[in-house]
């Protein structure tokens, strides 16, 4: 190929996209941020399988019933609170979240009780509650700067809702992964006295229930939450002594998690008026209007629970790897990978015995590889399911490309350029009826919470949709002018 060739080559607007997607992906292993320390492996996040570390399984507590009554659900949610000292949560119009391992024989007398019958029993929780989980369990990892932690709902064939969540902790031992699920965290609410000093009132285990966001009738986003009587009477004695009753502006209510501030306003005037008569069990902090307000009430919720999940879960499963047996894994994995190349390369280079086609091939191949990295250091981890993916479109991406340039051969040498345009039009319809099936295939494994599957799904549908919307075209591209010398 000679210089002004290759200078064509450059400018197609298909070559120089793969160029920059390389270059771009190179950059976000690399530079973005540079990572010095980590060698090859930049700012690749590697799961617990090539990293070492923890895995817990939690089966949630609770479980879900469909139920019909002719009389009064608040009459029939009341009396389960009452019957079973625990928490219900109205779904829908037809489903009640009982926050409790009961079973349905126990469940029975109480639905007789009010007039209502059960209609279905499940184990589990709404989405609701399984994402308030997963929100509050990220919360405690990234604050703890385990931000490569991985969690996922998992929901039983069959059924409707999630009954189990799975942790993954690279790096971290069994010890800690469980410390760190049972951990609340230290909570305190304060008041403030003269200047910026503040004297203690209550701690996180004084309050007994949180809600959830809800607007009032200014528009206005809150957390509502409530004391025991115990934690009542200590909030009313504080307001009162620190002078927040009668002049809140000076005497903020402030709200700390572990040594940090995470909320501090005045009292109500409503509010205290009320506590001049006295004690108030139910309370709302109010957070502001519009998304941010949303925003800073879901995260005053977490804060105000402590880090406590709303519903109890137990460890049903566990598991670790050591952090020498993954570097092992990861040693492993590059050798297939370099023998997966190298093998690939053999065998194409004895199909067509010219360098001039192997090497592009190669070259396409490898750049596939790159940008599916580049792609995949922002969205997920690596471990042995993902790198199977990457060795599974290193074959599909060698086995499209040989279809490309059988069909666009013609008897050893490239036909005329309409001919060419014609032929590689029928190659890559092959190719894209193709990649759709696995496209199709694969979409079910990715969007399910199965995390072992989850991230070999997502690495092939990427290689799929790279391969067909970016390096297939380029490809032929090159053969073309390459076969045309």
């Amino acid at each position: 190929m000679n210089r002004e060739t290759f200078i064509n080559l450059i400018k197609d607007w298909r070559i120089a996209l793969v160029l920059l997607l390389v270059i771009g992906s190179l950059v976000g292993i690399y530079l973005a941020p540079p990572n010095p320390e980590r060698g090859l492996e930049g700012n690749l996040q590697f799961g617990l399988d090539l990293e070492g570390g923890s895995w817990l399984q939690m089966e949630f507590q609770s479980v879900v019933v469909a139920y019909s009554t002719d009389g009064s659900v608040g009459d029939l949610m009341e009396d389960l609170r009452t019957g079973l000292e625990t928490e219900v949560i109205r779904i829908d119009e037809n489903h009640l979240e009982i926050r409790k391992d009961v079973t349905q024989t126990d469940l029975e007398p109480i639905f007789a009780q009010s007039g209502a019958s059960i209609v279905t029993y499940q184990k589990g929780v709404s989405a609701f509650t399984a994402d308030e989980v997963k929100r509050i369990l990220n919360e405690k990892v990234n604050a703890l700067g385990m931000q490569d932690a991985r969690i996922n709902l998992l929901t039983p064939t069959g059924s409707g809702f999630p009954q189990y969540v799975r942790i993954e902790l690279a790096g971290v031992d069994m010890a800690t992964a469980q410390e760190i699920v049972g951990q609340q965290g230290l909570f305190e609410i304060r008041v403030q006295t003269t200047g910026n000093e503040t004297e203690h009132v209550l701690y996180g285990d004084q309050i007994t229930s949180v809600g959830v966001p809800q607007k009032d009738y200014d528009g206005r986003w809150g957390v509502s939450f409530t004391l025991t009587d115990a934690g009542a009477e200590a909030f009313r004695t504080a307001a009162i002594e620190s002078g927040a009753v009668n002049n809140p502006d000076a005497h903020h209510l402030v709200m700390i998690l572990d040594n940090e501030t995470v909320y501090s306003a005045p009292l109500s005037g409503d509010l205290a008026g009320q506590l001049r008569s006295g004690p108030i069990r139910s309370l709302s902090a109010s957070t502001g209007i519009g998304d941010a307000g949303l925003e800073d009430a879901m995260t005053l919720q977490i804060h105000l629970r402590a880090g406590a999940l709303p519903v109890k879960v137990d460890i049903v499963g566990s598991g670790s790897v050591p952090a020498a047996l993954g570097e092992q894994f990861k040693v492993t994995v590059l050798l297939a990978g370099i023998i997966a190349l190298l093998a690939v390369g053999v065998i194409v280079y004895y199909r067509y015995r010219e360098p001039m086609i192997f090497l592009p091939m190669l070259a396409t191949n490898l750049a596939e590889i790159v940008i599916l990295l580049g792609i995949a250091r922002f969205l997920i981890q690596l471990d042995l399911a993902t790198i199977a993916g990457l060795i599974a479109v290193v074959g599909t991406g060698i086995d499209q490309l040989i279809i490309i340039t059988d069909e666009v051969l013609h008897e050893g040498r490239v036909p005329s350029p309409n001919l060419y345009l014609k032929r590689y039009g029928r190659a890559f319809g092959i190719i894209a009826v193709a990649a759709a099936t696995v496209f199709i295939a694969m979409l079910p494994l990715a969007l399910m919470d199965l995390s072992t599957l989850r991230g070999f799904a997502i690495v092939t549908i990427l290689g799929v949709l790279i391969g067909v919307l970016v390096t297939r075209p380029a490809y032929g591209k090159i053969i073309m002018a390459i076969l045309s010398k």
